[in-house]
């Protein structure tokens, strides 16, 4: 098993409030990197074994955004790991007592694909925009996109899979952007995990595939700590494989089976 130790390292998560991306941030943070934690609801200056830095930070609004890059700038040297995790047009998924998640593209809220670009694809790529200048300038870096299968395969509904699908094709073509410069560039993939909306859920759903938010963290910390991640720049990553390939497991030592695009 490979030593997951990120000390000395700067991690930026973004969407960290709650989910996959509060779960990443503390798991970052217990492998000794130095996060800064961005939300809309995040709480100004909270701190998980004094390694995580709240930001309150609205990624659809740009401003927001540039002083939350430069506030960290002011206190870090450099940005050596970014998450984007924040997304947008989960919300109002029962409207009028009706469940519109699975509506058919011609019954759905133009509202919904205008946030999941903005809060979810544009805000990636803001966020990879400014991380990056960091990097470069170092020569390495880890940038991870979390996405989903629905970027292969028709899941939920028509926005989603197209912004989810816009997300891996930006990763891929940040990375041949950035390898001459050291910077490693993936998507990752989570499986079914134990989030506070699945949860809330969780009498109708099967668990016993899950993750962990936490194991997601594990993930990306193996890759942080992998000195030849850049072998896996321009890829789609599934967490599960990740666990398998560095040797961990989840935070109640179980081992979820990797997803392929036939499972889902």
């Amino acid at each position: 098993m490979m030593r997951m130790t990120l000390d000395g390292k700067v991690a930026v998560v973004t969407g960290a409030t709650r989910g996959v991306g509060r779960g990443v941030a503390s798991e970052l943070a217990r492998s000794g990197a130095r996060v800064f934690a961005t939300g809309r609801s995040a709480p100004e200056h909270e701190t998980l074994d004094n390694h995580v830095t709240g930001i309150r930070c609205d990624h659809r609004d740009d401003s927001e955004v540039e002083a939350a890059f430069a506030r960290i700038a002011r206190h870090a040297n450099a940005i050596d790991i970014l998450v984007n995790s924040v997304w947008g047009g989960y919300e109002r998924m029962v409207d009028n007592g009706e469940f519109t998640w699975g509506r058919p593209f011609w019954e759905q809220p133009l509202w919904r694909w205008d946030a999941m670009f903005s809060a979810g694809v544009r805000a990636y790529y803001q966020a990879s925009q400014l991380a990056a200048r960091s990097m470069i300038a170092q020569r390495r870096g880890l940038i991870v996109n979390i996405s989903t299968w629905a970027a292969q395969k028709h899941i939920g509904n028509v926005a989603y899979g197209v912004s989810k699908a816009a997300t891996d094709k930006m990763a891929a073509d940040m990375a041949t952007e950035l390898k001459p410069h050291g910077v490693t560039v993936v998507s990752l993939y989570p499986g079914l995990v134990r989030t506070e909306k699945v949860m809330e859920a969780a009498q109708f759903l099967d668990l016993s595939n899950s993750e962990s938010p936490e194991f997601i963290g594990r993930a990306i910390a193996a890759l942080a700590s992998d000195p030849d991640a850049l072998r896996h720049t321009g890829t789609v990553l599934v967490a599960a494989a990740l666990a398998k390939e560095y040797g961990f497991t989840d935070i109640d030592g179980r081992s979820p089976r990797p997803l392929t695009l036939a499972d889902v």
